[in-house]
């Protein structure tokens, strides 16, 4: 979710402040360098245009260059306050202008934006490293960490000092003048290659459409039909049906259509995004961007890049994740191939002489849900109406935690389907602000997040409420039928509000370790408790609502959920953990990867090595494999990091199904341990905390049905 510590300055920003007295910069009417005096300092988004970046961007890594000079050079002696705390509240403008930026170039982004992005990320890298390869910088916070026992400071400031100096370290700022500048030059090329490749996946993304008429349309309901015919209008095509590879068209076309050579041409349209050899062609820059790192890696002393990005992980070696993957990889593809062997002999007792393939698993999968348990996802879609379920989330947060969401109309907002709201904890006391934006548009990247335009933190008595959002990729209310939820939505949704409580209830000093400024292979353990609850009974009774009736969903409908709780676990499970298999490929390598290589081969091998079956492929191939080869570098050799966070959940979610589904005590454990605790603590020692003891491996397995 966040970036390394060291990242953390020009991603999010942590208040309302104007630039400092001592600034040379003029006022202008810029929204970024006026106060903004919005409810609860939501950024002014109306005010803020595509021309009022750039300066400020500029202006802001000038400002924090001079705050950070001032605390390098600082004649007294190093103190916590003067030097850690300093720096912690440096850079306000471009925390500003970077909250509001990198949202939005996600969420709902222009070719204007990305411009700007192109061309400010490799000044933010190059600022990034003139702060963090600053050698008088270093040795003061060098001094405090090497006298860190002796200077009585308590636990969460003893972390912070922790992680900017293994920050410092990490960055290079040990090496020799001449290896800084070296580094200067990778961190450059990295930025704009990261860059590009994500532009790429969207212009892929957005490109691809398949264009259908009535005649076409053999097994889709009613509801996929109206999405496809109002995608069509939008394109100018009235009459025609549209179809692309964003998530909300994919999934329902290859689950519903009896047109076996149209299913595979959508799923091949999503499969071979950055891999069709044209001007968005990821393949090189995957090439360039692996071998990049692991010259980085070298320099730092690293053996592979995962050798260094997992230092600061749980699993803090390459062998320790792989003996994670290895653990579950046999019951995983044993489970696959025996779902894959039920849909081959369903499709020849059709009278079919094909292997099941990518683009027939969805179909046959739910024709055999339907078979063994007489359980059809258009039954249950009626029962997730989207808005009944983010009211759902703000249920059982307030039956765990006691909050309080209310839908505000004056709040700012960027776009038209963002919902705005304050929210309260059991006191009444205003803890944050939430925005979601949960619906489809072209503007917005693939997949569902969390993120912040301003981090909780508590300085000086200065107490800021962090300023939330969730976004993700609904289909919209079409005509007369509201936006309904698949199951996995469903989950989704829940999963993402998860990360949204991680930030909200956050309850820390310092901003760059409150909320979700964890571990990688730790923050998406909040996350996933929170899909535990999704399809529970008592849970499903306090939001699981047909849309045109009201009626909460019958029992003998929740019972078949429940019964198929572990179908197709086998396929869920191996598409995901053949990407992390990926992405470790990737970054284990110890010798760059040759001009020319043959990426699709190098893809191809690292799945025959674990045994992958035709049937499926990875859920991120690497084209489009964003989380490996697009935004912050901790994301990399860290896709693992699910399953890591799963161990946990399961286990602890245990803990809820002991003592009851909302109880008090062991809700009020899992905040005051975990969600309120952000990164200010080791990471285990807060699951120990929670749970009395470390995560039992089992549950997982037990879990997916694989034991």
């Amino acid at each position: 979710m966040k970036k390394l510590i060291y990242m953390l300055a020009i991603t999010v920003f942590a208040g309302c402040q104007t630039p400092s007295e001592t600034s040379t910069m003029e006022s202008t009417d810029n929204p970024f360098y006026q106060e903004w005096n919005t409810p609860y300092g939501v950024p002014p988004f109306k005010q803020i245009t595509d021309e009022h970046y750039v300066q400020a961007f500029e202006d802001g890594m000038d400002q924090q260059l001079e705050e950070v000079e001032e605390i390098a050079n600082n004649a007294e002696k190093a103190t916590f306050e003067n030097t850690i705390a300093a720096v912690e509240k440096s850079g306000e403008l471009l925390k500003k202008v970077g909250g509001v930026f990198f949202n939005l170039t996600s969420a709902h982004t222009n070719d204007s934006l990305k411009g700007i992005s192109r061309m400010i990320s490799p000044k933010l890298s190059a600022h990034n490293d003139n702060i963090f390869l600053n050698s008088s910088f270093y040795q003061r916070v060098k001094s405090l960490y090497d006298q860190r026992e002796s200077l009585g400071l308590n636990e969460e400031q003893n972390k912070l000092l922790e992680n900017y100096h293994t920050g410092f370290v990490r960055a290079g700022a040990a090496l020799s003048e001449e290896e800084k500048e070296k580094m200067r030059g990778l961190n450059e090329q990295l930025s704009s290659l990261t860059v590009k490749f994500g532009e790429n996946v969207l212009n892929e993304t957005n490109t691809f459409e398949m264009v259908l008429s009535e005649d076409q349309l053999d097994g889709l309901p009613e509801s996929v039909k109206a999405a496809g015919a109002d995608a069509a209008k939008e394109r100018g095509q009235e009459g025609r049906y549209i179809f692309t590879t964003h998530r909300p068209s994919l999934y329902p076309f290859i689950t519903y259509s009896t047109q076996r050579a149209l299913r595979e041409k959508l799923k091949k349209g999503y499969i071979y995004r950055g891999d069709n050899d044209d001007e968005n062609d990821n393949k090189e820059l995957v090439r360039q961007i692996v071998n990049i790192r692991l010259e980085k890696a070298n320099l730092l002393g690293y053996e592979t890049w995962a050798d260094y990005v997992l230092q600061e992980r749980m699993l803090n070696t390459p062998e320790k994740v792989y003996n994670l993957l290895d653990k579950v990889w046999p019951a995983a593809i044993k489970a696959a191939i025996k779902e894959r062997d039920l849909m081959n002999a369903m499709a020849e007792k059709e009278g079919n002489d094909f292997e099941i393939m990518p683009w027939d698993w969805w179909y046959y999968s739910e024709k055999i849900k339907m078979k063994q348990y007489n359980l059809d996802e258009n039954e249950i879609r009626p029962y997730l109406k989207v808005d009944n379920v983010i009211n759902g989330t703000f249920t059982l947060a307030n039956k765990l935690f006691g909050m309080t969401f209310e839908e505000q109309t004056d709040i700012p907002k960027y776009h038209p389907d963002v919902r705005t709201y304050t929210v309260k904890n059991e006191k009444g006391e205003l803890i944050g602000v939430y925005l979601s934006d949960w619906f489809y548009r072209s503007s917005k990247r693939g997949g569902a997040w969390m993120n912040t335009f301003r981090d909780q933190s508590n300085m000086d008595g200065n107490n800021i409420i962090p300023i939330v959002t969730n976004v993700g990729n609904f289909t919209k209310p079409t005509g007369d039928t509201p936006s309904l939820l698949s199951q996995d939505e469903a989950s989704t949704l829940f999963h993402e509000f998860g990360h949204a409580l991680h930030g909200l209830l956050s309850e820390c000093t310092y901003p760059s370790i409150s909320g979700t400024s964890t571990p990688r292979d730790f923050v998406e353990f909040p996350s996933q408790v929170m899909e535990n609850w999704v399809f529970e009974p008592e849970m499903l009774a306090l939001y699981a609502f047909h849309y045109k009736t009201g009626e909460v969903m019958p029992a003998e409908l929740v019972e078949k959920i429940k019964k198929a709780g572990t179908f197709n676990q086998g396929f869920g499970t191996v598409e995901y953990m053949a990407a992390s298999y990926l992405d470790m490929a990737y970054h284990t390598i110890t010798e760059p990867l040759a001009e020319g290589a043959d990426i699709d081969a190098f893809e191809k091998a690292a799945m025959d090595k674990i045994g992958m079956i035709d049937a499926i492929v990875p859920r991120y191939r690497t084209g489009y494999f964003q989380h490996a080869f697009s935004g912050p570098e901790g994301y990399s050799s860290g896709y693992y990091s699910y399953l890591n966070s799963e161990v946990m959940d399961a286990d602890a979610f245990g803990a809820f199904k002991e003592n009851g589904l909302f109880d008090a005590a062991t809700a009020a454990a899992y905040r005051n341990e975990i969600l309120s605790r952000g990164g200010t603590r080791d990471a285990m020692e807060m699951y120990v905390a929670f749970r009395g003891r470390e995560p039992e491996f089992e549950a997982i397995l037990v879990r997916r049905g694989f034991k």
